[in-house]
């Protein structure tokens, strides 16, 4: 069967070539579509969380939290007469091609397939997707395709409001030792960061909500030891100087690669690892971070 639908960067630019404002969207159609609400963030973006709660991944012998880094995500943001959609999908290994070819029948494109940890005691890879078109038909095709994996799709989702617990650190000192005001979220303690430049796609800005912010995760685990995790989002005249930074410090770097496929500029994710003392860590974070046109003040 013919393929009908062509690339994003095509799709993008004839919606962008109509002067036309972004049509309005109705959300409660598309979170019925996908199953959940979204919760809505600036700049027009409608974002669904997907924790793969169902896994116990380890680390070191370290537990990993669904919000350290184990958490699918999707954001839609209007465009044109539709919208563009990014995401992020947690997927073990043997759940690849399932849902690769089932988002590639339903006309979405893949723009990365990669690790972001080392060791993991299961193989846990990341599908970042894109697409742009009907909302409600974008989050079929997104239901259809992770039903063939096991992600929990109806399971609650903690947001950044969940402080049910207290966290074992000094976040004070995490928040002004990084030069950022972190968020608690289901046992993770975490910093999202935005470039000071404009970051777009094929012709569209992206926010830093859909994916484009520097991403710091804490998540403590007794006896003043936390496991960090994230992921720096960088120019290429920026990598060799954070990496060495960060290896300089202990830090582990795990992955490096890129998330989208005609972004401007053109960005590297550098994802990292560690298991140290929290303010340790947040300072040679911050060595690091120093050296990205990162946005200040937030």
């Amino acid at each position: 069967m013919k393929h009908v639908f062509t690339s994003i960067a095509t799709l993008l630019a004839v919606a962008l070539s109509a002067a036309a404002p972004a049509a309005e969207i109705d959300w409660s159609k598309v979170d019925q579509a996908i199953g959940k609400k979204g919760t809505d963030l600036p700049g027009g973006v409608h974002k669904y969380g997907l924790p793969r709660s169902d896994l116990n991944v380890t680390v070191d012998g370290v537990a990993i939290k669904p919000a350290l880094a184990l958490g699918s995500w999707i954001a839609f943001q209007p465009v044109g007469d539709g919208a563009m959609f990014m995401g992020d999908l947690v997927l073990l290994d043997t759940e690849i091609s399932p849902v690769m070819l089932r988002l590639i029948e339903g006309g979405i494109e893949i723009t990365a397939i990669h690790n972001h940890l080392l060791r993991t005691s299961v193989p846990v890879f990341y599908m970042h997707v894109g697409g742009h078109g009907d909302p409600v038909k974008l989050a079929e095709t997104l239901l259809a395709a992770l039903t063939l994996s096991k992600t929990p799709l109806s399971a609650p989702v903690s947001g950044p409001a969940s402080t049910s617990a207290p966290l074992e650190l000094d976040t004070t000192a995490l928040d002004k030792t990084l030069g950022y005001k972190g968020t608690p979220n289901g046992g993770v303690y975490q910093f999202s960061v935005p470039r000071a430049e404009g970051i777009s796609e094929a012709g569209m800005a992206v926010p830093a909500s859909m994916g484009t912010a520097t991403a710091i995760n804490f998540e403590p685990t007794g006896g003043g030891k936390t496991a960090v995790t994230g992921d720096f989002v960088l120019l290429g005249s920026e990598v060799n100087p954070v990496l060495k930074a960060l290896r300089e410090h202990g830090i582990e770097v795990t992955a490096l690669h890129s998330h989208m496929i005609d972004d401007s500029p053109h960005l590297f994710f550098m994802h990292f690892w560690a298991y140290d003392e929290a303010l340790r860590l947040a300072q040679s974070l911050r060595t690091a971070l120093d050296l990205a046109n990162v946005k200040h003040g937030s």
